[in-house]
């Protein structure tokens, strides 16, 4: 093949439905579905996502074709998420690759959802260099908190990972304690931008190594907002401004503390962050200070690649194309895939 592979990337782990087109390392088009129905349940009901991505696959895929100006038999290859994520969800994006790739005679490529975060880093973009191998990158999501040094786009290693809780999650159920609605994380560092970072100080976990816990951070938010409740019913409504900052900036602040240690004892010459708590803007600017001190080169996506996104998987997909790394039809999509 004389020219670069034209890869159709279908996301579906979790409550969003997703399919890019891609050439190269170049995205032609990145299509996004949002499920709102979970808003008023406080968090994703994996019953109601599978059925949403149900509804919403056919549709997403057929426009981002149409948007990328290709037809279905210039596509090379169809990779989607295997794993990790809901088991329902996966099911669905992965029944609907397999048939589209038998109907049209192509390659079939599983993606890990953890490795397409990591290899969002490659997409083209005019305003970020790529970074060289190998390199440091925090993968900071609503379900995963890891550091992996990245030697080639096949060759990962996690050197450091959470012990309980994710960030995003911490995000998340702070929020949820504060009554703010699904997803916590954007309503967290938008009610943190008026807020006192240092008006509340939250107890931090102690873990050895590269490894994270936010179990008692979250322990901590709660207690603490019980206590005061007792004293005052007002005192979310009267504070929440100064909890959403002091919130954000204790999750930051464990995040920088250990990917500052984690620079050390790597001796990498650049570093990187993806995921979906990496579109948060204190820990942008914390993470480009921490750049700066160390004297060192860093890397973040876009924003629209840090969330759940199929441009990911379609770059994931270039690469393990490239090898014909292909994925056997009887291959079952895994809730808990190992990185």
């Amino acid at each position: 093949m004389n020219r670069k592979p034209v890869i159709l990337g279908i996301e579906s782990s979790c409550d969003d439905t997703a399919a890019a087109v891609s050439v190269g390392t170049k995205i032609l088009s990145n299509n996004i579905a949002n499920q709102k129905i979970h808003k008023k349940y406080g968090g994703v009901v994996p019953e109601l996502a599978s059925r949403a991505h149900q509804k919403n696959i056919i549709p997403v895929i057929d426009t981002a074709i149409k948007q990328a100006g290709i037809k279905k038999v210039d596509i090379d290859a169809i990779a989607y998420t295997n794993g990790p994520g809901l088991l329902g969800s996966l099911l669905v994006g992965s029944s609907f690759a397999k048939s589209f790739a038998l109907a049209l005679g192509k390659p079939l490529i599983g993606i890990n959802h953890m490795h397409g975060h990591v290899l969002s880093l490659f997409i083209d973009d005019e305003k970020q260099k790529k970074p060289e191998f190998p390199f440091l990158c925090l993968t900071v999501s609503g379900g995963h908190t890891q550091f992996v040094i990245v030697n080639s786009p096949d060759d990962m290693k996690i050197i450091g990972s959470t012990i309980d809780d994710a960030a995003g999650e911490a995000f998340d159920k702070s929020a949820k304690l504060l009554g703010l609605p699904y997803p916590g994380g954007p309503e967290i560092q938008k009610n943190a931008e008026s807020g006192d970072k240092h008006a509340f100080v939250f107890g931090k976990p102690k873990v050895k190594d590269l490894n994270f816990s936010f179990s008692g951070l979250k322990t901590s938010i709660k207690y603490k907002i019980e206590k005061e409740i007792k004293k005052d019913n007002n005192f979310i409504d009267k504070n929440i401004s100064d909890l959403c900052a002091s919130i954000e900036y204790s999750i930051v602040s464990i995040l920088i503390n250990k990917l500052s240690k984690a620079i050390d004892n790597t001796k990498v010459k650049s570093f990187a962050i993806a995921g979906g708590v990496s579109a948060n803007s204190l820990l942008r600017k914390e993470v480009y200070r921490l750049a700066k001190k160390k004297n060192i080169s860093v890397h973040i996506p876009k924003f629209e690649y840090c969330t759940d996104n199929a441009a990911m998987i379609a770059i994931a997909g270039y690469y393990k194309f490239l090898k014909r790394d292909f994925t056997k039809h009887n291959i079952a999509p895994s809730a808990r895939l190992k990185f």
